[in-house]
């Protein structure tokens, strides 16, 4: 299957979500070609030691949201691994509150893949921003 194919089929329950999802509630609702978007939640599990959720939160859906861009843009048979992520944290992240992670792929060559990816409210309300560097994995 090509990326898309694998994680469309993860999305539509066909294929077992990756056990990261059991961790940092999160599911995959949409895949495109180089596109993806996760709804996601920070519960209690999520805290630092001042009870605000922490930064691995946001940083954790983000890299999901950018890597699984490149993973969509990707053939049959090639893998991916962030090697670069870049997270800009923008207000705290809330929790108990549905949030959209969308990653996008801003270019893929033959031996890398780069990526952005938002996390916003229902409204529209900027979390988080990513951006991210894939080394392609190549047989």
């Amino acid at each position: 299957m090509t990326g898309a194919e694998l994680l469309s089929a993860m999305a539509q329950g066909q294929l077992p979500a990756p056990s990261i999802t059991q961790t940092m509630p999160m599911r995959l609702l949409e895949v495109a070609h180089g596109y993806v978007k996760f709804a996601a939640h920070a519960d209690e599990r999520h805290l630092n030691p001042l009870g605000g959720v922490h930064g691995g939160f946001a940083a954790t859906v983000l890299d999901s949201a950018t890597a699984c861009a490149v993973h969509a843009a990707l053939e049959a048979g090639v893998g991916y691994g962030t090697v670069d992520l870049n997270i800009k944290m923008v207000r705290p992240i809330p929790r108990h509150t549905e949030l959209y992670a969308e990653g996008r792929l801003l270019n893929l060559s033959k031996s890398i893949g780069i990526a952005e990816a938002t996390l916003k409210d229902a409204d529209g309300k900027l979390y988080a921003h990513a951006t991210c560097t894939c080394s392609i994995l190549r047989g």
